[in-house]
């Protein structure tokens, strides 16, 4: 699978939701960058509390910046005026919360939206 050129050294990881259209195309982007990727499935496996402030803060995000307000479970817990440690919480308790997708390479983390965003870490 892998090629000789220098693509082939581009190592990302990217925390995708498979039934997610921004998700899928962030991993599509990073196979035509000839990546090789990590895929980690984050509904199935949640980052830590301690991973998920490691990934929004490496993207230059804000906690409330990396919550899905539109899913149900934002309204259902109440989370429009909660602080930080209330939504980091609540995305450790509830993965479909996180926003998504977070692309890591060796150049830095983004917030593949748009899928562009991710361009200057390739």
């Amino acid at each position: 699978m892998s090629t000789s050129n220098a693509a082939s050294h581009l190592h990302a990881t990217i925390y995708h939701n498979p039934r997610c259209t921004k998700s899928r195309q962030a991993l599509a982007r990073l196979h035509e960058a000839g990546a090789d990727v990590t895929v980690v499935k984050y509904l199935d496996a949640p980052p830590t509390r301690d991973e998920l402030v490691r990934l929004i803060a490496d993207a230059g995000l804000t906690v409330r910046a990396a919550i899905r307000t539109r899913e149900a479970e934002y309204a259902e817990l109440g989370l429009a005026d909660a602080d930080d440690d209330a939504l980091l919480d609540a995305m450790v308790a509830h993965p479909r919360l996180i926003e998504r997708p977070f692309v890591v390479t060796a150049k830095g983390t983004r917030m593949a939206r748009p899928t562009e965003a991710i361009d200057d870490i390739l």
